[in-house]
């Protein structure tokens, strides 16, 4: 039988939600416990910045008139100012060219493949290189653009990031591929690439002239003292400057404001003229009291210093529960666990027993990730443990799941 690809793929369920995968595994067993917790999805339930409500009335008269496309100068100076306090860039951010406000990062990175895709000719059917697990707007995209996708296990092996320098010696697939995705602080392990890293990316993207997809939603939520390099900053540091670069991020999760769906795509001009026309045929506007409350909270930091905190503290209960346990250890940013439940039958055999036993809702890595060109899945060990609660939450949903193999 032939395997189903492009929008056929794509309708007839081959990129399932995790979430619906994990209620059908999960459908007919009653939770464990009186009080279930669930941990599934990555919805930040911080507080969030107290003028948003105030930034969103002022703006209500906009709502009688169409939004710019290409969104607001106010909001799209204030996140270029803000690319350049992150990462002390000496450059400017052109915010008219190289700054593109879109409804969320999961927007911007379905839409992105079709310009990457658009842009070159191929011989042969166009690549998407993707990390493995991966946030499966990735796929999505892919699919809808025709592409073949090619997973690149990102394991313990390989630091829990694509294995660039095994991918650069398959100059055949390099050839074909419109774009490469990779998401640092990566979803769900919690790996930083460093500034190496994402130099030998971007000399690939521009080797064989395909984009550069940095995910970089979770950047702000990072345990040490050090924030993680972007691509941003990286490639400010080149000649060509952001060619092939698209760095994508939101303020789901650096702001607690995942319901506003306001995030932006950085980078390439080129590359964002070509998707801002794609968007202005098939993607809505953000709204223009979403735009005016986002100018505010761009420009604002101390907001994101206290939420940072808070995860801290989640990671300090975890520091103290699962040391010596499921392979933990505390990621360098983002604020999942990854855990290897190979000692309790898998990824998918875990989740089912935790919500059997325990009353608490998880998700089998299975669910985040793929079967390899060999037939392996290197999600099937593990499970990905949202810590979105307040710290007694996590401490008491931690803690069942430790006496549970105690």
């Amino acid at each position: 039988m032939t395997a189903l690809h492009g929008l056929q793929a794509l309708t007839q369920g081959a990129v399932l939600s995790s979430f619906t995968r994990t209620a059908r595994l999960l459908a007919g067993t009653a939770p464990g416990h009186k009080k279930p917790i669930e941990m599934t999805s990555g919805d930040p339930k911080e507080a969030m910045p107290g003028f948003v409500v105030e930034k969103l009335v002022e703006a209500k008269e906009s709502l009688g008139t169409y939004p710019k496309i290409r969104g607001s100068d106010e909001l799209r100076k204030a996140i270029a100012a803000w690319i350049r306090r992150r990462y002390s860039l000496r450059t400017e951010i052109d915010f008219e060219r190289e700054v593109l406000p879109v409804n969320g990062s999961r927007e911007g990175l379905f839409f992105a493949t079709l310009p990457a895709v658009g842009r070159k000719s191929f011989v042969g059917r166009p690549v998407i290189l993707l990390p493995n697990p991966f946030y499966q707007a990735y796929l999505g995209g892919t699919y809808a653009a025709d592409c073949e996708p090619v997973y690149l296990n990102a394991t313990a092996e390989t630091g829990h990031l694509p294995d660039l320098d095994a991918i650069a010696r398959e100059p055949d697939i390099l050839r074909r591929t419109a774009a490469l995705f990779i998401c640092s602080p990566a979803n769900p392990q919690g790996s930083v690439a460093s500034a190496d890293y994402i130099a030998k990316a971007l000399a690939l993207a521009r080797e064989y002239d395909f984009m550069l997809f940095t995910d970089e939603c979770y950047s702000e939520i990072y345990v040490g003292d050090d924030a993680p390099t972007g691509g941003l900053q990286v490639a400010a540091a080149t000649p060509e400057r952001f060619k092939n670069l698209i760095v994508f991020n939101s303020l789901s999760k650096r702001s607690n404001l995942p319901g506003m769906r306001s995030g932006f795509a950085a980078g390439d001009g080129d590359f964002l003229d070509a998707l801002a026309e794609i968007r202005n045929l098939t993607a809505p506007q953000m709204p223009g009291p979403i735009q005016h409350a986002s100018t505010a909270v761009w420009s604002e930091e101390q907001h994101v210093s206290v939420i940072r905190q808070a995860y801290r503290a989640k990671f300090q209960t975890c520091d103290e529960l699962l040391a010596g346990r499921f392979g933990y250890r505390r990621p360098a940013g983002g604020f999942f666990l990854w855990l290897d439940m190979e000692g309790l039958g898998g990824g998918e055999q875990a989740t089912l027993t935790i919500w059997k036993r325990c009353g608490v809702k998880i998700i089998p890595g299975v669910y985040l990730a793929h079967e390899d060109r060999h037939g392996v899945n290197p999600g099937r060990n593990f499970v990905r443990i949202a810590l979105v609660h307040d710290v007694a939450t996590v401490r008491e949903a931690l803690g069942r799941i430790v006496a549970l193999t105690a």
